[in-house]
Parts: structure tokens; C-alpha cells; sequence
């Protein structure tokens, strides 16, 4: 009867939880300055699972087949500013991500290097198949003939 009280404790402190996560708490609280309000919005997401278990309890006293489990998960994520003036116009400011953008710039750099290196070996090995070429030509050709 303790596990079923615990086990209900639980869901419904999950269910406040995923109930705060509503689309209510995407937008924050409006700042207002000199005639210009600013909206905040973000992305908000969450996710929650239970488990249970049971099976017949057998006569040993190690082994009891139960169990139980739960998780959550939450994450909230900026994605910009409503800019709202007083003469009634209203501008999306789009958050910028400083880590995709660094991401990003190093997923970049990491390929120019990569094809910097594979042209560098292909002139390499080029030149050095061209001179072999060259060489093995020269041999066929009767003494003689050679400048």
C-alpha cells in the first residue's frame, strides 16, 4: 500500500511539472523601457515516462521480483525578442546560438583542411607518376634515338 502511495506521489508531481511546461511559458515576462516593450520566446519541451513491475514473490528472502521507475526531462531553449513600439510596429530579434555558430565554423575549417590535404597528396603523387612516365619512356627507346 506504501508503493502505491509513492508511486502516486510521484505521477503527480510530474504532472505539475509537465503541466508548468504548458505553451503559456514560452513567452516570458514583458520589459518595458522608454516606450518600447520587449517579448521574450522560447522553445520549451518536456517529457516524462514511468515504469512498474511485479511477478510472484518467491520464498527466498534475496530474491523479490518488484520494481518500479520514473523519469523527466525538461529543456527550455531562447529563440529571440518581440520588440514591440509604441507606435504599434513590431520586429522579431532572433537569438543567435554562439555555440552552433562556433560549431559550425570548426566543422568548416576541419573539411578545408581535410580537401587541402587530399589535393596536396593528388599534386604530389601526380608529379611523381609523371616523372616515373617520363622515365620509363625514355627506356624503351633505343639508345640511339635518346637526345
Amino acid at each position: 500500500m506504501t508503493q502505491q502511495m509513492n508511486d502516486a506521489r510521484i505521477l503527480n508531481s510530474l504532472r505539475e511539472i509537465v503541466d508548468s511546461a504548458r505553451a503559456g511559458r514560452v513567452f516570458g515576462d514583458p520589459v518595458a523601457h522608454a516606450g518600447v516593450v520587449v517579448l521574450p520566446a522560447a522553445k520549451v519541451s518536456a517529457g516524462a515516462g514511468g515504469g512498474a513491475g511485479g511477478g510472484a514473490k518467491s520464498s527466498g528472502a534475496e530474491h523479490q521480483p518488484e520494481g518500479t521507475g520514473g523519469g523527466f526531462g525538461m529543456s527550455a531553449k531562447p529563440l529571440g525578442v518581440f520588440v514591440i513600439r509604441a507606435d504599434g510596429k513590431v520586429r522579431w530579434q532572433p537569438a543567435i546560438d554562439v555555440n552552433k555558430v562556433i560549431m559550425g565554423g570548426q566543422i568548416v575549417a576541419v573539411t578545408a583542411m581535410l580537401v587541402a590535404r587530399a589535393v596536396i597528396r593528388a599534386r604530389r603523387a601526380g608529379g611523381t607518376r609523371r616523372r616515373r612516365a617520363g622515365r620509363s619512356i625514355r627506356r624503351l627507346r633505343p639508345a640511339h634515338h635518346r637526345p
